[in-house]
């Protein structure tokens, strides 16, 4: 009875024994073996630090268990996003400017030494890549950022026709249809924080492919003054075209005068001739009629006198004639034809 149950514990002991032998033979070759995928690139680390070279080459590689680490690194290339943050341009102006950015790493161990892992890696960009595209920024005007490059003509609002040097916003904004000529362009703007943050990314074993400005805006506080810039543009063309109306009214009426005058000046000018013609034949009627003979001549005298004395004496009017007056020799010959009678 004793020897058989020696012999059941005996062979537990041998199940028992050869499972976790199973166990640890399982465990030795999944940790001696490992995978690489055509986009990764491994390290391999004993006891945090570096040994061999990085393995690039996809398919199954051996590693010594239990002592040696794999960390992947992702060998494609990867995207950067920055914080669209308020930036001052040349022209003092605090523009949102939102930037991205495509990268990959170059030296892996360099990277694995410096970085660790992606999320350093993208915290060191956004400290190195935000301040040479703010510092590329603050060097040129906005209109540089805004156009793509020099050779792109901006439109233009052909109703702004005169330009200022200075306004509220800026020393060289333009507040009329006249822009200032573009020098370099946003592509060059580019370029620039591009090649200065190269080298301060090669040093942590990253190698930075491109930097681009995904979008612009204008910041909050000077939106307020924006539209009031564009108010006063608006306002300008409308002053002008209502200055423009009010001096074509002024000619118009200037012209009606004119041509009513002349009219008005013609007509009288006809008036006078029809009426001095016509007093010019009055004149010859009368002369032939009363020149026929003495006593024709003197009748026409005494018509003309009683004519005068019709238009300037009424009930109320009181004349003091001498007695050599033209008037008075009416009345003095009337006086003596009735003294003879």
């Amino acid at each position: 009875m004793n020897s058989t149950l020696q012999r059941l514990v005996t062979m537990a002991v041998g199940i028992v024994g050869a499972i976790v032998l199973l166990l640890v033979l399982k465990a030795a070759v999944s940790t001696a073996f490992y995978t690489v995928g055509p986009q990764e690139t491994v390290l391999l680390t004993q006891f945090g630090k570096i040994v061999g070279r990085p393995v690039t080459r996809a398919g199954l590689h051996m590693k010594t268990p239990f002592v040696e680490t794999v960390h992947r690194l992702d060998r494609r290339i990867q995207e950067w996003d920055g914080q669209a943050v308020p930036m001052p341009t040349g022209d003092k102006l605090y523009t949102l400017v939102d930037s991205f950015g495509r990268w990959r790493i170059s030296d892996p161990i360099l990277y694995f030494t410096r970085m660790r892992d992606t999320r350093s890696a993208l915290s060191r960009m956004d400290d190195i890549i935000g301040s040479e595209v703010r510092n590329a920024v603050a060097k040129h005007d906005l209109i540089e950022i805004v156009r793509t490059d020099k050779n792109r003509k901006p439109a233009l609002d052909l109703n702004l026709e005169s330009a200022s040097p200075t306004n509220d916003l800026g020393k060289s904004q333009v507040i009329t249809g006249k822009l200032p000529p573009i020098r370099i362009g946003r592509t060059a703007i580019e370029q620039e924080a591009l090649t200065n943050a190269q080298p301060k990314l090669a040093e942590v074993g990253i190698e930075l492919l491109d930097v681009r400005m995904m979008r612009l805006n204008y910041n909050s506080s000077v939106i307020d003054q924006i539209k009031s810039r564009m108010t006063s543009e608006r306002k300008q063309i409308a002053d002008r075209y209502r200055a423009e109306g009010e001096g074509r009214a002024a000619e118009i009426m200037g012209n009606k005068e004119r041509d009513l005058q002349e009219i008005t000046s013609g007509a009288y000018k006809t008036a006078e001739i029809i009426r001095g013609e016509a007093d010019a034949q009055a004149a010859e009627i009368y002369a032939q009629a009363y020149n026929q003979s003495p006593q024709a001549v003197e009748l026409y005298a005494f018509l003309k006198t009683l004519e005068t004395y019709r238009r300037s004496l009424t009930n109320s009017t009181t004349l003091i004639l001498t007695t050599e007056s033209e008037l008075f020799r009416g009345f003095k010959s009337s006086v003596t034809k009735n003294a003879a009678r």
